[in-house]
């Protein structure tokens, strides 16, 4: 077999496959429907959590859910796949807020954090004090 012919085959076999990836939803992002669909993928992993307010980022690919006390339920699309995980203020390094865009950074080498948008300026502020590494004394009193 000729190498043209050898180069050829692999390359529509490449092809091939990222058109069936792609056909097939693989390079689609999840979003959340709305705050129930939140509320139902986060229960999926922490079954056992009271969850009072909802707030969903612009678009829905994340939602911030608080809990109990100052911990923060996270649920973000990844892929086509929703990662959860609580945070509470003393497993965040830092907190930013600018407008209506959040901007979080952890300590947990597992998720670096990430930038999120809002609807308003407001969800943001009140999403970064809750959020803010100054909690954590509020923490520690709740523990």
């Amino acid at each position: 077999m000729s190498l043209t012919v050898l180069v050829a085959i692999v390359v529509i076999g490449i092809a091939a496959v990222l058109v069936a990836v792609h056909a097939s939803g693989g390079t689609r992002a999840a979003e959340l429907a709305n705050a129930d669909r939140a509320r139902r993928r986060f229960a999926e992993d922490f079954p056992n959590e009271t969850i009072a307010e909802v707030l969903l980022t612009t678009p829905p690919t994340a939602a911030f859910l608080l809990l109990d006390g100052t911990r923060t339920g996270i649920v973000q699309a990844v892929g086509m796949h929703f990662l959860t995980r609580i945070v509470r203020p003393p497993d965040l390094a830092a907190v930013d807020a600018d407008g209506a865009t959040l901007c979080l950074k952890t300590r947990d080498f597992t998720w670096a954090g990430g930038c999120f948008r809002f609807a308003s300026a407001g969800e943001v502020q009140r999403l970064s004090q809750r959020l803010s590494p100054a909690n954590r004394n509020e923490q520690r009193k709740s523990a």
